[in-house]
């Protein structure tokens, strides 16, 4: 079903989108799939919903978001099962996923009320000098696949706290999960208008969104070059812009590492969501002196972790998402054989070819000239890779093009905090695989993106900036 304009309803041609189940191949639901027609009435209602919510108070907003988070809280585990059912991931991974997309919206319920101005020191005596801050207007989100709850939720609540209106479009191949959570904002009594739901093809949607001067803000998570060209179609109307893009994110391991910790992160950050993250680790740069050995441990764990149908008990790693993903994955690691690459663990597709596995691997050897050094691949695969001294790895582990996030792990306070300011990314874990929550800034360097997402950052966003000069007289 698409939402415009507070209600529910099918799409003016009747055409509807199947909903397959990656783990199985089979079609879980059918919804209606719009285009551009269905696009401009949301654009529309929204446009008209902002007059009047633009107006509202912060609390008044903080409200509305407040009971839509009540709802997601009561509705956790139906969110969550349909997240697994449509995307793969399992069950408890779901799980957390959802309590972090609530986390966002109470976190912008409250800070719908501290939209703060400035009152700024005149340089003449008879000026007065203010800047406010007011939303930017009818905001379009395109969120992805890979977390179909929380990368709704980490936009639409920080848009709506700021007074601007929504107009959403999930992807494709996860669009029950947006269902489940535009539910919430229906029953928590959402004005019509403010937050709509388009389901349907990319390009078709897409284009009505970046082509409309009403909307004035667009956000977007997603792959690089997919950003790029949104980058270009929004050039003429000049929206406000906020883009999560690729990642490739490096993991370092120093000799004095507490090497159980580190494996422990790469186990993480590698093959939860079956490495389909943007902060997924890609390149693993361990000091020689202990690569040998960690190696053999990392392998030993990847090797024992389960891989299967998310909605069965005890699994670790679910499936990818679809069949080219899962090419994509083979593509990259028969190269990094080719190149000498040595696996450790996995290697191959798993389970009997129906729905879209493949086992967890480490590759060690792993050198630059491969596409996994390059590329993002996506999957469930660890490359190893040695480096001498600090200063080598800290030029290595600086991407041409990738900067959204990076982890370090040593027991050296020094080297730590060197770390720290060297790396050229936007999220940097020290001795901390899971840096991410809602109240701190989320988003990259370079081509990894621009703007911010969660904490007071993510507001402004949403927010233009109005300088007022006031003459007052003698």
């Amino acid at each position: 079903m698409l939402y415009i304009n507070g209600e529910w309803r099918q799409a003016n041609s009747g055409q509807t989108l199947d909903v397959l189940n990656p783990a199985t191949g089979e079609i879980i639901n059918t919804v209606a799939s719009g285009g551009k027609e269905e696009t401009k009435e949301a654009i529309q209602a929204a446009k008209k919903a902002f007059k009047s919510w633009k107006k509202a108070t912060g609390e008044e907003r903080g409200k509305y978001l407040a009971k839509a988070a009540e709802l997601m809280k009561e509705k956790k585990g139906e969110i969550a099962r349909t997240i697994t059912m449509e995307m793969g991931k399992p069950l408890p991974h779901a799980e957390r996923e959802v309590a972090g997309a609530i986390n966002y919206v109470v976190w912008y319920a409250e800070e719908a009320k501290r939209v703060y101005g400035e009152t700024i020191p005149a340089s003449h005596p008879d000026k007065h000098l203010m800047l406010l801050r007011q939303p930017v207007g009818v905001a379009a989100a395109i969120t992805p696949w890979n977390f179909p709850a929380s990368m709704i939720t980490r936009k639409i609540a920080p848009a709506i706290a700021a007074g601007c209106t929504v107009v959403l479009k999930p992807a494709p191949s996860t669009p029950l999960s947006a269902i489940k959570v535009f539910e919430c904002f229906h029953e928590a009594g959402f004005p019509e208008g403010v937050a709509n739901l388009i389901i349907g093809p990319a390009d078709e949607i897409g284009k009505e969104l970046t082509k409309s001067p009403d909307v004035r803000k667009l956000t977007f998570t997603g792959s690089t070059p997919v950003g790029k060209m949104l980058l270009k179609e929004s050039a003429d109307t000049v929206k406000k812009i906020s883009m999560e893009l690729g990642g490739h994110a490096p993991f370092i391991v120093f000799e004095d590492a507490d090497m159980g910790a580190a494996i422990k992160g790469v186990l993480g950050t590698k093959f939860v969501n079956s490495g389909q993250t943007c902060i997924s680790t890609n390149r693993i740069y361990v000091a020689e002196s202990i690569a040998e050995e960690f190696g053999q441990r990392l392998a030993e764990q990847a090797a024992k972790l389960k891989v299967g149908n998310g909605l069965e008990d005890g699994v670790d790693v679910g499936p990818l998402i679809n069949e080219q993903a899962l090419e994509k994955v083979e593509n990259h690691v028969a190269d990094a054989v080719q190149q000498n690459g040595k696996v450790l663990c996995g290697g191959n597709r798993y389970g009997n070819g129906k729905g879209s596995f493949y086992e967890p691997t480490v590759i060690n050897f792993a050198q630059e000239s491969m596409k996994i050094t390059t590329e993002e691949t996506f999957g469930p695969v660890a490359p190893i890779y040695t480096f001498k001294d600090e200063e080598e790895v800290i030029e290595r582990a600086n991407h041409e093009s990738y900067g959204l996030a990076a982890y370090c792990f040593t027991k050296d306070l020094g080297r730590g905090y060197r770390m720290m300011s060297e790396l050229e990314y936007g999220i940097v874990g020290i001795n901390d695989p899971a840096p991410i929550v809602a109240q701190a800034p989320f988003g990259g360097f370079k081509e990894s993106g621009m703007g911010k997402e969660g904490g007071r950052s993510g507001i402004l966003e949403y927010l233009e900036e109005k300088f007022v000069s006031v003459g007052i007289g003698n």
